[in-house]
């Protein structure tokens, strides 16, 4: 179909001919594109808007032909949430509870273990009535229900919420798998321990629990000392090695105790050299190895992961190292797996061998995927934790073992009691069994319910086809049959069956005539009566439009308005031509505004614009162009006299007149034309302010502009006076301080510097600004009248407050200027003593407890302050910390000049004394404040206040109750050094402890920090750490593991 604006193009070509008096009826239906000829389906990719004939593309695609029925709904099937035949149960992750589901699928597949719990007394479960779900209390009540839903639920998987809410377990936090299990198995026997039944009472220790002696032998007489002691996981270092059996030899290892770990032996009653070995007494039906994966690292203080390959075998004979030699072989029932290079984030699933058949599958939370024939499979599990910086090649395995560097638990079940337990299955008690069924039933009711609800919406979907495909083949139009437009987004929300069907609303689409307004043709659809009549008649709707809804009225203004903006080329270069010829002496011309004059054919196009938008119900444009604004502005048009307000001209001529109505008293702004130039422009501008050559200008401006220029006359005597009286002052020059008291005189005046800056500023620019009538000196005194600085600050940070004055130019400044409190200092010397001691007076005296006041909140603000900016420099070896001096170059006064100043006038934070203490004005309507205090080069060179960042310098926002730990988080982020990499100093001062808060260390705003980095690790897994570990670890503290 032909582009938008194409179509735009050709239902206006006739404008162009016709005049607006001659339009007919044909013209109307062209400009409303009533003949267009309609899209065929496929022709078009997508709707054409400017064809109100085009109903393709408009979601009918989904309606016509084959329909699926899985369209109709979202709901998902309610049987892929059933239980396969012949496979396990899922559990539900939580957030971060994998490693909870893990252990509960190990505990689940060990057989004595469950059919012992199933044996625990349950007094609640057993006379619990059906009509209310079951709540569990205890843990073992808790265990039980799980593990009986695990055997028996129809369900793929199932929640367990109810039993981590029970151990008070915080669901998005992952913690360690192995103290889970330590804690948990402690905490089921201490709970067994209490019933009255011994298979009850010991089964935790007869399925878990050895035993292994600490034997200490004496090196000088040869006694032993055995000390017993019991283990329900053997814990095997694997740094080092490379199979189960070196992990568990290392484990038995004999450790020598000489020097000061000599052992005291009894026998010799001394000191004495001695070996100390684990020897293996008895081992457990099921034999837990936990390889140590997750070790503390020195060097980074925090956790870290051993991502080393260990092999271990499918039978392992642990009878070499019980101390009975006898024969003791176990086979592999359970692999415990850590997916992730990182201790404190990652994965945890399981792989676990059942019992019944022998097959192997692996536990993923919800997902449990059966291993292909009757081998363990760990390959895809080492895949995903390789990373580009880690990458080893896996070595090979021997037949009959297994290598992984993710394994953290190998649970390996004695084979002797498997080949003697008769009894395989396990039954699910009577009590328990009706509580399972209670929950099938429940969720056989909820899959009958989604089951309906898909039914329904499959229902109402096939009825919705049908209505579709009948009423989008009555939509199309016929000729010579009548006709209405409804709106094109409702026809695809009709046919879009996700969302509600509202009533059918044309009022948008109208213009001030109350019918169809050309523009917005292109936003409805014309459709056949009989098909508007059945819509409206379902869905209802108001406004519609039908055949005499075509505007005579809005087509004939559009006419109008291309006939003008056709006629308008000629024009402006007819009169741009009139412009360049000079008026006659005897011909009488009218002033235009030379910005009116070189924008007026854009000017006329917005009037244009504006007469059509009289006719429109809202603000919408001609199709293809520009808004009054925009065109302006692409024009790049700006008035002479823009400035005035800062607004852009809207109308013709108005850059002549003044803020009175009258005619601009600045002739360069305007020019005369002659009366045919003028005539012209009247037919675009009828409204145009009017002005013969012979019109004055404005008499109230011209009065102002005389008033004005005697002001300025005077500012600049008066400046000129007030310079040459004080001309030092303005100069700073042979300006007295306090460091050098001046030998010639025993009294100084003190002014606030904000006075003498902005009476500098009235000094140089007197035409521009107010000048100064008062000194203002109760700025630097309290309310009490008394003065806020003592001598000796006023040495230091608060002597950019303040300016001195010789006695002479004081006298001065008092008779110019209106003085509110005259303040002094007077040097007195101490004629008790003959050391020649001075002291220093000021008047008004000093407010001791209002300095003490300020100085109490200054401290304060340095100690508590929020969002404040601090500077953190990386340095090396070959820089030193302190920042560098600056030289006064062209780059640094470019530098410091941040804004744009106007000729004359110096950044307002300048100096004023040699001391070269850059000083900020006071703010008038708060108090005092002190800023920064910048240092002084000994050149007595003037630095700004402002911080100048260096290269290799970022800006951290802190705030003083943060640690230094979580500031070392923000510079690792900033500069990628690891916290542990990280050397701070500030002042030459090395900031240690982490746990302190960076006020308690002194660090105050606009602090610069010195970070110097240690030589990057190339353990990528432990910066991967560093990131996770931004709070301390608690582990279980506070939860049901620990009897909370």
């Amino acid at each position: 179909m032909a582009p938008r604006l194409q179509l735009e193009k050709a239902a206006w070509k006739w404008a162009e001919t016709v005049k607006p008096e001659d339009i007919t009826h044909e013209h109307i239906e062209l400009a409303y594109r009533i003949a267009v000829p309609a899209c065929k389906r496929g022709t078009c990719r997508r709707n054409c808007k400017g064809n109100p004939n085009c109903l393709v593309g408009i979601g009918e695609q989904s309606w016509l032909g084959e329909i699926d029925e899985n369209a109709f709904h979202s709901i998902d099937d309610p049987n892929s949430e059933r239980r396969d035949k012949n496979t396990f149960v899922g559990l539900t992750n939580l957030g971060a509870t994998c490693y909870v589901n893990t252990f509960l699928q190990v505990w689940f597949h060990n057989l004595e273990l469950r059919r012992a719990l199933y044996l625990f007394q349950n007094s609640r479960a057993e006379g619990h009535n059906t009509d209310s779900d079951y709540e569990p209390r205890t843990i073992c009540e808790h265990l039980q229900y799980l593990f009986a839903l695990l055997q028996n639920s129809n369900r793929r998987y199932i929640d367990p919420s109810e039993l981590v809410k029970a151990l008070g377990l915080d669901t998005g936090q992952q913690q360690d798998a192995q103290e889970f299990s330590k804690l948990f198995l402690s905490l089921l026997e201490d709970t067994l321990s209490k019933q009255k039944d011994p298979n009850l009472q010991n089964v935790i220790q007869q399925q878990f629990c050895g035993q292994f002696s600490y034997v200490t032998v004496c090196n000088k007489c040869g006694r032993e000392s055995p000390l017993p002691s019991r283990f329900y996981e053997l814990e095997l270092n694997i740094q080092g090695h490379k199979n189960l059996t070196e992990c568990v030899t290392e484990f038995l290892k004999e450790e020598k105790l000489e020097g000061d770990n000599r052992y005291y032996c009894e026998s010799c009653q001394s000191k004495q050299n001695a070996t100390r070995r684990i020897k293996l007494q008895s081992l457990p039906r099921t034999l837990n190895f936990q390889l140590m994966r997750f070790v503390f690292d020195r060097q980074s203080g925090h956790k870290k992961k051993l991502n080393t390959f260990i092999s271990f075998p499918e039978v392992l004979d642990m009878g070499p190292f019980l101390e009975g030699k006898e024969v003791c072989t176990y086979e592999l029932s359970a692999v415990l797996i850590h997916r992730g290079v990182s201790a404190y984030s990652g994965h945890y699933i399981a792989h676990v061998r059942d019992a019944h058949t022998n097959d192997w599958y692996k536990f993923n939370d919800e997902e449990i995927e059966k291993m292909e024939g009757k081998k363990l499979q760990l390959g895809i599990e080492e895949d995903i934790a390789e990373t580009a910086k880690s990458q080893t090649r896996k070595p090979k395995c021997s037949k009959g073992y297994h290598c992984s560097r993710n394994a953290y638990m190998l649970v390996y079940k004695r084979q002797t009691e498997e080949i003697e337990q008769t009894e395989t299955n396990v039954e699910v008690p009577a009590f328990l069994q009706k509580l399972v069924d209670q929950d099938n039933k429940k969720f056989e009711e909820w899959c009958n319910e989604m089951a309906d609800m898909r039914k329904q919406s499959v229902d109402k979907g096939k009825a919705k086809h049908e209505e579709v495909k009948e009423l989008y083949e009555l939509l199309p139009t016929e000729d010579g049959l009548s006709y209405e437009f409804v709106p094109l987004e409702w026809l695809k929300k009709w046919l879009d069956d996700s969302t509600s069907i509202k009533e059918i609303d044309n009022s948008q689409f109208l213009c001030s005539h109350g019918k169809l307004h050309p523009d917005k043709i292109g936003e409805v659809k014309r459709i056949s009566s009989k098909a508007a009549d059945l819509l409206f008649s379902r869905y209802g709707g108001v406004s519609r439009l039908g055949q005499s809804s075509l505007c005579r009225d809005c087509v004939t203004q559009r006419c109008r308005v291309i006939r003008l903006k056709n006629q308008l080329n000629e024009d402006y270069r007819e009169v741009m031509n009139l412009v360049k010829t000079s008026l006659k002496s005897d011909e009488s011309g009218f002033w235009i505004g030379k910005a009116s004059l070189r924008s007026w054919r854009q000017l006329a196009l917005d009037q244009l614009e504006e007469d059509e938008e009289e006719t429109k119900h809202n603000n919408s444009k001609v199709n293809g162009e520009k808004s009054s604004s925009a065109g302006a502005k692409a024009d790049g048009v700006k008035g002479d006299n823009e400035d005035r307000d800062g607004e852009e001209m809207k109308n013709f001529n108005e850059d002549i007149l003044c803020y009175h109505g009258g005619l601009n008293i600045l002739e360069n702004d305007r020019r005369l034309v002659s009366a045919e130039v003028w005539n012209k422009l009247r037919m675009y501008f009828p409204k145009a302010p009017e002005f013969t050559q012979n019109n004055e200008a404005c008499q109230q401006c011209m009065r102002l502009e005389r008033e004005g220029k005697e002001n300025e006359a005077l500012n600049r005597m008066m400046a000129n006076e007030q310079k040459s009286s004080l001309l030092n002052l303005f100069q700073e020059k042979n300006r007295p301080t306090l460091q050098k008291w001046p030998q010639e005189t025993e009294v100084l005046y003190v002014v606030p510097h904000y006075f003498v800056d902005e009476w500098r500023k009235f000094i140089r620019r007197p035409a521009k600004g107010n000048p100064v009538s008062n000194v203002g000196n109760s700025l630097l005194l309290c309310p009490h009248g008394g003065f806020m600085f003592t001598y000796d600050s006023m040495l230091q940070g608060d002597a950019q407050h303040i300016a001195l004055l010789w006695p002479d130019e004081w006298e001065v400044i008092s008779k110019m200027f209106l003085v509110d409190q005259a303040i002094s200092i007077c040097r007195i010397h101490d004629k008790t003593q003959d050391n020649g001691n001075v002291l220093y007076q000021t008047h008004p005296d000093l407010c001791r407890e209002c300095r003490e006041g300020f100085i109490f909140q200054q401290q304060r603000d340095m100690r508590e302050y929020a969002q404040a900016t601090v500077y953190v420099r990386k340095v090396t070896d070959k820089k030193r910390e302190s920042a560098p001096e600056f030289s006064v170059s062209g780059s640094d006064v470019e530098d410091e000049r941040e804004e744009p100043k106007m000729d004359g006038e110096k950044d307002p934070d300048f100096s004023q004394s040699e001391v070269g203490a850059k000083r900020q004005k006071l703010d008038e309507s708060t108090s005092l404040s002190v800023a920064p205090v910048t240092a002084v080069s000994k050149s007595g060179i003037r630095r700004s206040t402002r911080h100048r960042k260096l290269r290799g310098e970022k800006a951290l926002i802190v705030s003083a109750n943060q640690t230094l730990k979580e500031l070392k988080i923000q510079i690792m982020h900033a500069f990628s050094v690891a916290p542990f990499d990280q050397n701070l100093s500030i002042d030459g001062r090395c900031l240690t402890d982490d746990s302190a808060t960076l006020g308690s260390l002194g660090v105050i705003p606009e602090s610069i920090i010195c970070l110097k980095a240690d030589e990057p690790i190339a353990d990528y897994a432990a910066m991967d750490d560093v990131y996770q570990v931004c709070m301390p670890e608690e582990g279980f503290k506070g939860t049901g593991l620990l009897g909370h």
